[in-house]
């Protein structure tokens, strides 16, 4: 395969891809049918020049890529060598058989990775110019404070590969002419990525979900209403003229989408990026609600729309729902059935949450998946581990709602009436930290009852536990309360009064707690009798 000279940057044929290896961890570079190779025998142990944002645009991207080369060549199984991928990802681009669709830069009136040929062959009159690979890609902070932008003014060819994949297919809307992605529930939504990994290096979930999304085929063109073998799977290779939208049914399942007009150039041997605005949306599917078959995605079933995640990012009641609950369809990815039955899996889920003009943080977490629970999982058990996890998040909600009483007892000095919102404030701020830590440890408590001998004692001890954390912040609280004498001493005690007089009540709903503390004061009572 010879490439021309104003082709470069071929990921065909140049090492631009950095990984560490995972037998000794040195850095190796690789172009891309090497790196699917390597990822075969799971040799990648990670991405050194991969920002954490980046993270899932670039395992989908990969993942679908080798789906549709496998699909087209008429293979299930992963290739083996780096010229059979070479040769599967030369055979998707049969107009381009010299490579540019494959390289970063190439003549404006022909494709190029992930932008589409311009209709006309000029980029004269477009204005927008970047440096920086960092500049091109989806907002990550609001104000620039976090992480800055226009860092990376050495760029390397894989940082511009990096940025233009998170643009290109996890961006959304950002004013006129700046469409977003079809992959999500509209223009200030987010595109999420939820699944399932095998505890070890990227190389197994790789194949995994290509497996996955081979399996689902079929099911994933009829249920909406895609192409089957004649679909756009590649969609920068069709020209964009900026006027018009592609046809969602006219797409392959696996497509990989873009969204905006960008096309990098190489000046002086560094790469830049010139960009324009489009009339319309890349691809005509606002009116899905994100509901494309993304193999990452879980959808609302009653809203029928895909989920998007908020600034609270994946938290234990938002996950709980995800791995157990009924609300959300699971995506393709998340499959709990692994090839390799003696895997530890873990439940993964990432995202940036995006608002108008700008992004409210980015968000990951890996929720280990005990044997136990993944037996239940794939038994069709989920009913049994969504009610232990909502009693546990039902838990946790009555005990803060107790603690943030007893703190608003302590900062209205002991007078329990007192509802100012200055004091409402404070318990609020207070209490919150409790929730925070509980959200953090949930899932490693829930794991231990599930697999314990006797679940019903270890959830009173997690109880327990529960109760002894709050009071803990209860009285962490005493030093912003009043602080003379007689104040001091009402107000602390009241607080403790409200709080444990609570977790004895009728009223409090969590029983096995109350009669817990009966049964305590029932027993010493007896013992003052005897010794009496």
């Amino acid at each position: 395969m010879t490439i021309a000279p104003e082709l470069q940057f071929c990921l065909l044929t140049e090492p631009l891809i950095r990984y560490r290896r995972a037998s000794d961890g040195q850095t190796v570079r690789a172009n891309l049918p090497e790196l699917f190779a390597t990822l075969a025998a799971d040799e990648v142990r990670d991405y050194p020049a991969l920002r954490p944002h980046q993270r899932h645009p670039w395992h989908a991207f990969l993942v679908q890529l080798a789906a549709i080369a496998l699909h087209k060549a008429n293979r299930t199984a992963a290739l083996e060598t780096a010229q059979e991928w070479r040769d599967a990802l030369l055979a998707l681009t049969p107009d381009d058989p010299d490579g540019a669709a494959w390289c970063l830069v190439s003549p404006p009136n022909r494709p190029a990775l992930l932008q589409a040929a311009v209709v006309g062959g000029s980029v004269s009159d477009w204005k927008s110019e970047a440096f920086a690979a960092d500049e091109i890609d989806m907002l990550v902070t609001s104000k620039n404070h976090d992480l800055k932008g226009s860092r990376a003014r050495r760029s390397q060819p894989e940082d511009w590969l990096f940025a233009l994949l998170s643009l290109q297919t996890q961006e959304g809307f950002l004013g006129a002419g700046n469409y977003g992605i079809s992959r999500m529930n509209g223009g200030f939504a987010s595109k999420p990525g939820v699944g399932v990994a095998a505890v070890g290096f990227p190389g197994v979930r790789w194949m995994q979900d290509i497996a996955a999304l081979l399996g689902r085929r079929d099911r994933t063109v009829e249920a909406h209403g895609l192409q089957g073998d004649d679909g756009l799977a590649l969609v920068w290779l069709a020209p964009w003229d900026g006027l018009g939208s592609l046809s969602f049914s006219k797409l392959d399942p696996f497509y990989i989408e873009i969204c905006r007009r960008i096309r990098l150039r190489s000046v002086d041997g560094e790469i830049m990026s010139v960009g324009t605005g489009s009339k319309a949306a890349r691809i005509a599917a606002k009116e899905l609600n994100g509901l494309t078959g993304d193999a990452w995605t879980p959808i609302d079933v009653e809203g029928g729309k895909a989920l998007t995640i908020t600034a609270n990012g994946f938290t234990y009641k938002l996950v709980s729902e995800l791995m157990f609950g009924g609300k959300y369809q699971a995506p393709v990815a998340q499959n709990f059935d692994h090839s390799t039955k003696g895997d530890s899996l873990v439940f993964v889920t990432q995202g940036v949450t995006r608002g108008q003009g700008k992004t409210e943080g980015y968000h990951e977490r890996r929720v280990p998946v005990s044997p136990k629970v993944r037996g239940l999982l794939m038994t069709n058990q989920k009913v049994h581990l969504e009610r232990i996890a909502g009693q546990r998040i039902s838990a946790i909600g009555e005990v803060r709602k107790l603690l943030w009483l007893a703190l608003a007892v302590l900062f209205a000095n002991g007078a329990s009436g007192d509802s100012s919102e200055g004091n409402k404030t404070k318990a609020s701020k207070f209490s919150a930290p409790f929730e925070e830590a509980e959200d953090a440890r949930f899932f490693v408590d829930l794991n231990e009852e599930i697999e314990a001998a006797d679940p019903a004692a270890q959830r009173l001890q997690w109880l327990l536990g529960l109760v002894e954390r709050a009071e803990v912040i209860l009285k962490v609280a005493f030093d912003a309360g009043p602080r003379s004498g007689i104040q001091k001493y009402r107000a602390q005690s009241a607080a403790l009064s409200r709080f444990h007089g609570g977790l004895r009540s009728d009223k409090f709903p969590i029983p096995d707690l109350v009669n817990y503390y009966r049964q305590q004061t029932t027993k010493r009572q007896e013992e003052t009798s005897d010794h009496a």
